[in-house]
């Protein structure tokens, strides 16, 4: 079966080792020569693998004269490593505080979610009220050739259900405003979680 070829990642490794076992500097017909006879990587590859190490900053180079040379000590890998890893602990820490303030937002959010028995009662009271409202309607036309007064009376009773329906209904769609902006709910997912009807609206 054909051979299969080293990954970029199994040359830039084996590059190092070239270093780190000589402790030597080189120049790139150097490593041209030396690392497809040691480590199996071709010697067309051996530019871009070594340009990617330079990149990352894993090993040295200077241009002395009309040559560059390359080298890379184990104490400056060491010391990238500890660097990197104090890289990692940092955006660990960062990404903790990240996830507990997301923990405390969600418990938030629970705790802001509690009064739904409270926000159930209104839904209901407010039901209640517009069918009193209707009973009123129906009441006042009963009566509409009746007594002024009582009709009057009926008319002035209607008109505080009324208010008291529409002061419900304020108060369902403040809460519902509260709740989008403090949660970022949907205003379907509040009616549909609250079984607040889509056509909610004041009463002309």
């Amino acid at each position: 079966s054909k051979k299969k070829g080293l990954s970029f990642e199994e040359k830039r490794a084996r590059m190092m080792e070239i270093f780190f076992e000589t402790k030597d500097v080189f120049q790139l017909k150097d490593l041209e020569k030396i690392a497809p006879k040691e480590k199996g990587i071709t010697s067309m590859s051996v530019k871009e693998i070594l340009q990617s190490l330079v990149d990352d900053g894993m090993v040295d180079t200077d241009r002395i004269g009309t040559s560059n040379y390359f080298w890379a000590f184990p104490s400056k890998a060491l010391h990238a490593r500890k660097r990197k890893l104090e890289e990692l602990d940092s955006q660990f820490a960062e990404s903790s505080q990240k996830k507990e303030a997301l923990q405390k937002s969600i418990e938030k959010s629970k705790a802001g979610r509690e009064d739904t028995a409270e926000r159930a009662a209104l839904l209901k009271e407010l039901a209640a009220l517009r069918q009193k409202k209707e009973q009123l309607k129906t009441e006042i036309d009963k009566y509409r050739e009746c007594d002024p007064d009582v009709v009057e009376e009926m008319r002035q009773t209607n008109q505080v259900a009324k208010e008291a329906a529409n002061r419900w209904t304020d108060n369902i769609f403040s809460i519902k405003s509260w709740a989008k902006r403090k949660f970022g709910f949907e205003e379907s997912r509040i009616d549909k979680g609250f079984g607040i009807p889509e056509d909610l609206d004041y009463i002309d």
